[in-house]
This record gives structure tokens, sequence and C-alpha cells, in this order.
């Protein structure tokens, strides 16, 4: 067996977990080792009694990992371990990382940058709205925007970050085959075809409960740079992976909402202890130019060329000058109508290619 394969056997092991198995590979340094160590030196390993030493011992008589990988290939999925370059970055740094990942879809490069955006199942329309108007904003901006596929804010935000023509990934708290809620099956059809993919740490037909979406949402917001909190109320999940999220060192963003909403009191509460108040996508990407160092203009940045533009892109980019330039500046030099210029000068800010100041000047950034 390969480190892959055995990383799927230890997974499916119900007595292993991440935490057993970093302080079991401290000591077997790989995979394999562990799979083939006697009873004896299991049991020397911190944390590992005789019931778990005798489960990974007995590993054949629990788990049927021919049949795991034929549902694995039949499906038309992938898995993934730690070491793996897509697996994600600052995945890895959180206590308990998953064992392996299941890929329904590509995971690429530029998913290690990524905002998750989650909130309430049941929501309002002023939620869903905000929530589709803020992932298209942030894919647009090209960051990869994680959800955890549910009823309402996810379902929100995966489908803006599809309109955006961005990357989505959605983490299901629930087996590949077991796909979680059953309705979103045609949305998750589309996330994987080209625009992300559904990921689970769990094995292909395992079903969701109660203990399953706590450990998807740590998933989401150990994967992402910071967790945008959308409409929640006082006892809802999403508070949950926002502490969580906090407890990683990540930052937490909330849109505010109506103080009546019932749906509301969570992330209102939130604004309260100290998330950052979100009302456009550029209040958080002002953090990440923080964050993330590479995305600060530079001398480098200015000298890169140019990414893709449309026609109006350009012709507003052109007309800024070197110096700051005024919207009305800008539109008498476009020969565009002020309202073709506002969006798409939002676009641009969205690119990181201008920044607007004061008084509705605008200067580029590269």
């Amino acid at each position: 067996m390969n480190a892959t394969e055995v990383c799927i056997a230890l997974n499916m092991l119900p007595t292993v977990g991440p935490v057993r198995l970093r302080k079991l590979l401290k000591v077997f340094r790989e995979p394999q080792q562990i799979l083939a160590a006697r009873r004896s030196e299991l049991r020397k390993v911190e944390g590992i009694g005789n019931e778990v030493a005798d489960q990974i011992s007995n590993w054949e008589s629990t788990v049927d990992l021919a049949a795991e990988l034929k549902r694995v290939r039949d499906f038309g999925a992938t898995v993934i371990t730690q070491d793996s370059p897509s697996y994600p970055r600052s995945l890895r740094e959180i206590h308990a990382p998953p064992i392996v990942l299941y890929v329904w879809g590509e995971l690429q490069e530029r998913d290690h940058h990524a905002i998750g955006i989650i909130g309430a199942r049941r929501t309002t329309h002023y939620g869903m709205e905000s929530a589709k108007k803020l992932a298209y904003q942030l894919a647009y901006a090209g960051l990869t925007v994680i959800s955890g596929l549910a009823r309402g804010i996810d379902t929100a935000a995966h489908q803006g970050a599809l309109a955006a023509k961005g990357r989505t990934i959605a983490v299901n708290g629930a087996g590949l085959a077991k796909l979680y809620p059953p309705e979103n099956a045609a949305l998750a059809d589309k996330i994987r075809n080209g625009n992300g993919a559904i990921v689970s740490e769990f094995s292909m037909d395992i079903e969701p409960d109660r203990q399953t979406f706590p450990m998807r949402n740590r998933i989401i917001a150990g994967w992402s740079h910071g967790i945008l909190v959308v409409e929640a109320g006082l006892n809802s999940g999403a508070l949950i992976t926002a502490a969580q999220a906090l407890e990683q060192g990540r930052s937490v963003y909330a849109v505010p909402g109506h103080i009546n909403a019932p749906s509301a009191m969570g992330s209102n509460r939130l604004i309260q202890q100290g998330a950052k108040l979100v009302m456009d996508a550029s209040d958080i990407l002002d953090d990440l130019q923080i964050l993330l160092p590479e995305a600060k203009p530079s001398a480098q940045a200015a000298a890169r060329p140019l990414p893709p533009l449309s026609d109006e892109e350009r012709r507003i980019y052109n007309a800024i000058d070197s110096t700051e330039t005024s919207i009305d500046d800008i539109a008498a030099k476009s020969g565009l109508p002020s309202a073709v210029v506002s969006s798409t000068l939002l676009q641009l800010e969205l690119k990181r290619l201008v920044k607007q100041l004061p008084g509705k000047y605008f200067v580029k950034l590269g």
C-alpha cells in the first residue's frame, strides 16, 4: 500500500483521528510504519491505549480498503493527504488537520487564498442577497469562497462565487456519496465542473449527523484567511465556526442586520464583540492586504502585465492619470456614462488595479 491508501485506512478507524495520527507519526515517521508496528510498540505512544493499538493492529477487520478505493474511483473523486501539494497550507496548521481530504473536482494553487462565508440555514431575503453580493465581489477579486453547501447563506455564497465565474469550495458535512442537503446536488455538480470542488474528510458513505457538521466547520475555519458571518441567530452553528476561526488565529467579519431580526442577533453580537463590520468586499480586501503581503502593490507588481480587461475596463483604466483623478474626469476621458464608470471602477478596485480616495478620486495601483 502507498501512503495515501494507508491514510485512508487509518482515517476509517473510529478510534484514531487526526490528533492521534500526529502523535503516531512523530514516532513512526511514515504512515506505512504505523500499520506495520507491533501492538507493544503502538501502546508505547502517548495517547494510544490498548483499544486503539488493537484496532490499528486488526485494521482489516474494520476497514474494507479495496471497497473504499473502488467507491472513490467510481465516484470520480481523488484523495489527498497532508503531504499533497494541493492540501490547503493553512489547514495543516490547525490543531487537528484532517488525515485525508476526499476531493470531487479540482483544487488549484489559488485555493490556498480563501475566505469562508457562512450563516443561518433559515435566512431572510436580505441575508441571501448580501451573501450573494459579497461572494460575487470576493470571488471576482480572486479569492476562493469556501462554505458548507448547506441551505440558506452557504447556498447563496456558492451561487455568488459561481456567478462571478470565480472559485468556490464546498465542504460537505458527510461522505461525498451522501451529499447534504440532497437538493443541492445540482449546485455541487456546477461547483466541481470546473469552478472548484466538493471536499470531505469522511469516507465515502458516512451519513451526516450532529458530529460531522462541527468537524466540517473546523475545516472551513482552518482553510480560510478569515470568516464572514452574513446572518446568524444566537444559537446558530455559524457562531461556533466563528469561535473556531478565532481560536485558529483567523479574522472574523460580520454583516450587520436589523436589530429586531432574530436571524441577525448572533451576527450583530459578533460585531459588538469585535468582529469587523462588513458592508462591501473592500472592507475584507483591505484587511487581507495586511494578511497576504503578496497582495500589496509594489514596484514588481507595477511591472507585471495587466490581467485580461474588458474594453470598458481598459478605457477607464487608461483614463486615470498617474496622479489622483476625479470620477468626473475619468468619465469625460473615457466617454462612458457615469453609471458604467462607477460600476467598472468597482470592478477595477476588486481586481486591485485602482484604489478609491476620499472625494471620489481614484489612483492606479499597478
